[in-house]
Parts: C-alpha cells; structure tokens; sequence
C-alpha cells in the first residue's frame, strides 16, 4: 500500500519534496479509494496527471481499463516505473501543459491530485481541449474549489466558475484535511467531480469563453470597460438595452445566462 506514511518517508529516503513542483503525497489509504472508486470506469482508460509516488496511481489501476499518468519530475518518473510493475500502466515524462492530447482517440477518464500553483492552467487545457472524457474527478486547493463552485455576484466568482457551469455539472466529492498529506501543505483540499452536460461546440465555446475571460479581465472595472476595446461602442450599446443590463454593471454580477445571451447579442452581426 503505497498511500502511509511510512512507505512516502522510505521511497523518499534522503530525498526532499520539491515545493517548486507542489509535491505533497497523499497518505490516507481510504481517500485515495474514494477517489479512485469516483473517477473510473472498467471499461475506460484513465488519464492521471501528476502520479508522484503512486498512491493513487496504484489504486485507479483496480478501477480502470488502463491508466496513462503524466509526470513532470524525473526523480518521481523513475520512483514510480520502479515502484509500479503493471502493464496497465504507461508513464510519460513530460509537463502534461505539453502534452498532446490528439492521441486520445476514444473516450476517457481524468483523475488527479493537481499541483496548486498549476491547477487553473491544467482545467483550462483539459477543458478547452479535443478530448472526449467521461468525466474528470481532481484534487485541489480548497479556495480554486470555491471559484469553481462560486455563484454571480459573490468574490469568488470569475472566468472558471462561468466556464465551467456551461460545460458541467459538478459537485465536491469531499473536503480534504491538509493532515492526510506529507509533507503537509499549507492549506486544505477538495475533491471535485466534473461530468459534461451538453454535447460539444467548440466554435461556439471558443468564442463564448474568449469573451467571459475578457469580461473579468479587469475585475475591478466595469464591464463596459473590458469591452469598448473588443465592440463598437453602439454594438455595446445596443446589447445593453436589449438586455436590460445598467450601465455601471460588472462581471461579476452576470450570470452564465446572461454571459451567453450577452455573447449571443454581441455576435449576432
């Protein structure tokens, strides 16, 4: 059992957890088993991003058809072929930022406990990209938690909470003591799971999503300011009026409808 402490401080031996890399390793063995019993399917393959030393790794390989685990550190790289002998398993060496998602032909799941410096980067690649996904089922920060699930109108709110209550239905799955890692991180975590609830537009949510990430470009302006460079004034003028919106509204006062029927309006022409 690779998820306790006392095997992570022996494959560790002398050395240290990269902070750089957002190292921390899971320890508890019964939230690792929740994770994985959420995020796979028997007859999937599963996309993990970050493995370090395996404890999850080695607990998707019971629940999925195979698991392909994208890890950035060599040192863990080598821990973990080494660690980890099941031809189930494929292990790329490389920053999954990098990585060409193109290979993935049929459907899969994504299951990760992601490094916190690294987390909005990793959602927008995987949700922004050609992959078709069952769902995705992730660890992370607390906070990046609370912006996802963030409703209109409240500080959290922004560009992911909007894209992503277009694209999913989510939940969290369970919060996450900082405790259940070592070495232990600063701050506590969420498990938060990602299932599509529309049928894929990339055109379309190109556009759509190009166009919240302006709205909040500059929080603290209106969202007629993050606009006037984008749109003729009248065309932001005309959208205003049809949508009732006032003048001094911001974007973080709109909803996901109203951000889709403020694209629908701008783009109409």
């Amino acid at each position: 059992m690779i998820a306790n402490i006392n095997h992570v401080k022996t494959v560790l031996g002398e050395k240290r957890a990269k902070k750089k890399l957002g190292q921390n390793f899971l320890i508890d063995a019964n939230i690792v088993g929740k994770i994985a019993r959420e995020a796979c399917d028997k007859d999937l393959k599963t996309i993990e991003i970050g493995p370090g030393l395996g404890a999850l790794t080695e607990c998707l390989l019971k629940y999925s058809l195979s698991v392909d685990a994208y890890e950035i550190d060599p040192e863990m790289y080598e821990i973990l072929n080494h660690t980890i002998d099941d031809e189930h398993l494929k292990v790329y060496l490389q920053d999954f930022l990098d990585a060409d998602l193109g290979i993935y032909q049929e459907k899969v799941n994504i299951a990760a406990n992601l490094p916190y410096y690294v987390t909005t980067p990793i959602l927008f690649k995987i949700f922004e990209s050609d992959l078709v996904y069952d769902r995705i089922t992730v660890m992370i920060q607390k906070e990046v938690a609370d912006r996802i699930l963030a409703e209109a109108d409240t500080e959290d709110y922004g560009a992911l909470s909007v894209e992503t209550a277009y694209l999913f239905d989510v939940h969290k799955l369970m919060d996450v003591s900082r405790k259940a890692f070592y070495p232990e991180p600063g701050v506590d975590s969420s498990v938060v799971v990602f299932a599509l609830k529309r049928a894929r537009n990339r055109l379309y949510e190109e556009s759509l999503f190009t166009l919240v990430k302006n709205c909040f470009r500059m929080r603290r302006k209106t969202l007629h300011n993050n606009l006037k460079d984008l749109f003729p004034l009248e065309t932001i003028q005309e959208a205003y009026a049809s949508l009732g919106f006032k003048e001094n509204i911001r974007a973080q006062e709109l909803t996901l409808d109203q951000f889709i029927a403020l694209h629908d309006k701008l783009y109409e022409r």
